[in-house]
């Protein structure tokens, strides 16, 4: 399957074309429902064993674009010894605290299975960034450190600040604690700025996001694995709630892989050889969102490489 290449990323779709050294696999399929999501699963989990955390993004109350708790649930059962994690947020919404938090789990249907609030009582742990652009260390919930293997399974789409949110966003902001470690990621002190035209954006915050980031692979090595489910891509993220954009184009398909930057930069492809997704191009390039992936290049976190191969 051939795209077109984003503009101006680190990384190039060597799909159909020669290339030297090696590249990623990226495992795609059009097909958006449990079976197929739990095959892609099942092509990649070789090194995810023990106890094992699946980030997910469950959204604010009521959410119309989070993915399908049916499918979720599906998926989680093919995966034992396994819990959805989160955290808190920097911003005072509907899981600001662990307490509100607990509430909208229960409203957006995640209680299937049990779900590790990482940084409940603003618990938290201090995790190291090998190749730091701004951030030598980030405060992760303290229970991220608990498990052996993490599967960050994303919705892609698009995001106020960071322009998409791939697998990069997923874990960059989504492991960090609410209070103490999103500040850092959003480059801010210990006042935070009730203005968002005051906070740090584009470049920076993208560098930010890739902090931590590295931090959580560095933590897991090869026991993490990413898949992105590119369905409902509003330009905005599952933290707006119901105040989201309606997605503006067509839902394409669900990718996995075990490397962050390659999977990211095959949805970016993708979103770029749409011919429907004016809307999420504009909002990604107007935040600088395509700084992740030439970030990521940069620091060596993923293959600058990939291949996309299709299955049925």
């Amino acid at each position: 399957m051939a795209n077109k290449q984003a503009p101006v990323i680190g990384s190039k779709n060597v799909t159909g074309e020669s290339y030297t050294g090696t590249a990623a696999k990226v495992y795609f399929t059009k097909k958006i429902d449990a079976d197929h999501l739990i095959k892609l699963y099942k092509m990649i989990n070789e090194s995810i064993y023990g106890k094992v955390g699946i980030k997910l993004h469950t959204g604010e109350k009521h959410g119309p674009n989070i993915l399908p708790r049916d499918m979720v649930q599906a998926f989680q059962a093919q995966v034992p010894n396994s819990k959805i994690v989160e955290c808190n947020t920097l911003y005072e919404g509907d899981r600001f605290t662990t307490e509100g938090h607990r509430d909208t789990l229960k409203v957006n249907g995640w209680t299937f299975c049990d779900v590790d609030i990482m940084d409940e009582d603003d618990k938290t742990v201090d995790l190291p960034v090998p190749k730091p652009f701004h951030l030598h260390q980030v405060s992760m919930g303290a229970h991220l450190v608990n498990y052996d293997s993490l599967i960050v399974l994303t919705h892609f789409k698009g995001h106020l600040m960071g322009g998409f949110g791939g697998s990069m966003k997923n874990i960059g902001i989504g492991n960090a604690s609410g209070h103490r470690g999103k500040a850092q990621v959003h480059g801010l002190g210990v006042e935070v700025p009730e203005d968002f035209s005051k906070w740090p954006t584009k470049e920076v915050f993208m560098e930010l996001m890739c902090d931590s980031a590295q931090a959580t692979c560095d933590y897991f090595g090869k026991h993490i694995i990413f898949l992105n489910v590119m369905r409902r891509m509003s330009v905005d993220c599952d933290c707006a709630g119901v105040t989201a954009a309606e997605p503006t184009m067509a839902d394409i398909g669900i990718c996995a892989s075990t490397d962050i930057l390659a999977i990211d930069q095959a949805c970016c492809d993708m979103v770029y050889n749409a011919a429907d997704s004016a809307d999420l191009k504009e909002r990604i390039e107007s935040r600088a969102g395509l700084r992740q992936l030439s970030a990521m290049a940069e620091v060596g976190l993923g293959n600058t490489q990939y291949e996309l191969i299709e299955i049925d």
